[in-house]
């Protein structure tokens, strides 16, 4: 039988040694990453079984790790966060993130092989529940008519190697739209690596894609090879990376950092970006002939609050797939919960849907989700002194007034949510600027208050 892999994330050498010896001995498979970076790699080159995870690191901190890895859906591998500084806090919030377990250090080597057990067999039974589920898995859930026209595109792109960029709000479900894309291609049999290029600086860049000579990891480009390649947030690459990444594109290889040996390219590129892509390629800020490499098809991917009328589905899918992978109990959602969310602008889309079912199976304990949890669990739609709109009377009012009511609480909560960035808003709700700033002034909204007084996006 072949030995559960275990990936240990740890800053401390000591740590990641002394961990990787004791579970080698107990006859696992373990590999040590250092940081972020190299726990990204490590991942890319083979998902592990199991991951201990410390929090505190000196690139990216455990949890915010974790939120990367689960912004598009659920890990398809258990985590365990270790930490001589936790606080109910932070566990509260790797347990939110699908986080299985947590242990302090110094470490307890009897509480650390009894953890490291049980997420083990935990993992071996999700896989087992989940097998043939495959690609209808990670199908698009929903009847509604976007929906059905996302799922259309996609099918008939899949067969093809032409170059595919998913474009749309962050948590929207490009990287598993990204997986179905592969899954259902001439590909599928190979590896699928995804990365974010998100704040990347150029040689982290290039090691990230091509390697390092030497390194104990390859790059991207290379445990990509007869498979797919999933490059993320495309949308916060600098120009220095920019340039870098349509040079290896153009030479169709690249190079190892440190070697001059170049190797062919064997990958389907498939992309993400966010819809501010289109006004940066209109700036300049954005290369167009990178562009048109990494887009040779654009998909567009409909942010929530445009199919919401598929928020009941969503909620019985997710609902099952967090009972069937991390154990939950079974809960069923109200109809007056259902209509809440449905109602319900999400602005964190997909992953926020996901993350609030996890939230309220994890911490209720009555059988059926009631309006009143799911009231605590969302940030309610600003009206008036702050009342849920649900909760005003509107039906009571004259029709003039009530849409003025309407509009107001709901350009309001849009403009937070857009950082009070005009620009961003107009975009968001599909009106002209000018139009924009006059009902704005008409009906009193001060986006000057939140920062965007130039709105700019």
């Amino acid at each position: 039988m072949k030995a559960s892999q275990i990936l240990v994330v740890d800053d401390e050498a000591d740590i990641r040694g002394m961990v990787q010896e004791i579970l080698t001995e107990e006859g696992y498979e373990v590999r040590t990453a250092g940081n972020a970076a190299e726990a990204r790699a490590a991942r890319a080159h083979a998902e592990p079984d199991l991951m201990l995870l410390d929090i505190w690191m000196p690139d990216m901190d455990g949890i915010s790790l974790l939120r990367e890895w689960t912004r598009d859906g659920v890990l398809a591998f258990p985590v365990v966060m270790m930490s001589g500084h936790g606080t109910v806090e932070t566990a509260v919030e790797a347990t939110r993130l699908g986080a299985v377990d947590f242990v302090e250090k110094p470490l307890s080597l009897a509480k650390l092989l009894r953890t490291v057990e049980q997420a083990v067999e935990g993992g071996k039974q999700k896989r087992g529940r989940h097998a043939g589920r495959g690609r209808a898995a990670l199908e698009p859930v929903g009847k509604s008519r976007a929906m059905q026209t996302l799922r259309d595109q996609l099918r008939r792109l899949a067969p093809h190697e032409a170059s595919v960029m998913l474009v749309g709000e962050a948590g929207s479900g490009r990287e598993t739209l990204a997986r179905y894309l592969h899954a259902m291609g001439p590909r599928a049999g190979g590896p699928f690596v995804a990365v974010s290029l998100a704040g990347m600086q150029l040689r982290d860049m290039l090691e990230a894609l091509c390697g390092r000579e030497g390194a104990e990891s390859p790059g991207c480009f290379e445990q990509a090879k007869g498979g797919t390649l999933f490059l993320g947030d495309l949308s916060d690459l600098h120009g220095e990376g920019q340039a870098a990444l349509l040079g290896v594109i153009e030479q169709g290889a690249f190079t190892r950092v440190g070697s001059q040996i170049a190797h062919t390219i064997d990958v389907r590129l498939l992309s993400a970006a966010e819809p501010r892509i289109e006004s940066q390629l209109d700036q300049g800020l954005f290369r167009r002939d990178l562009y048109n490499r990494l887009a040779a098809v654009q998909v567009r991917v409909p942010a929530l609050r445009e199919y919401r009328e598929d928020v009941p589905d969503l909620l019985r899918y997710y609902t099952d797939l967090l009972v069937d992978s991390q154990g939950l109990k079974y809960r069923r959602f109200s109809v007056a919960a259902q209509n809440r969310l449905r109602n319900y602008p999400w602005p964190g889309n997909l992953s926020e849907l996901s993350n609030l079912v996890q939230r309220v199976l994890m911490l209720g304990d009555g059988g059926e989700v009631s309006l009143e949890e799911v009231e605590q669990a969302v940030a309610p739609l600003s009206a008036g002194e702050g009342e849920s709109l649900i909760k005003q009377d509107i039906l009571a009012m004259p029709l003039r007034e009530a849409r003025e009511q309407f509009e107001k609480a709901y350009l309001e909560q849009q403009l937070q949510l857009c950082g009070g960035k005009v620009g961003k808003l107009a975009e968001r709700v599909g009106m002209e600027r000018t139009h924009l700033y006059r009902k704005l002034n008409s009906l009193g909204i001060d986006f000057r208050q939140l920062g965007g007084e130039d709105g700019d996006s």
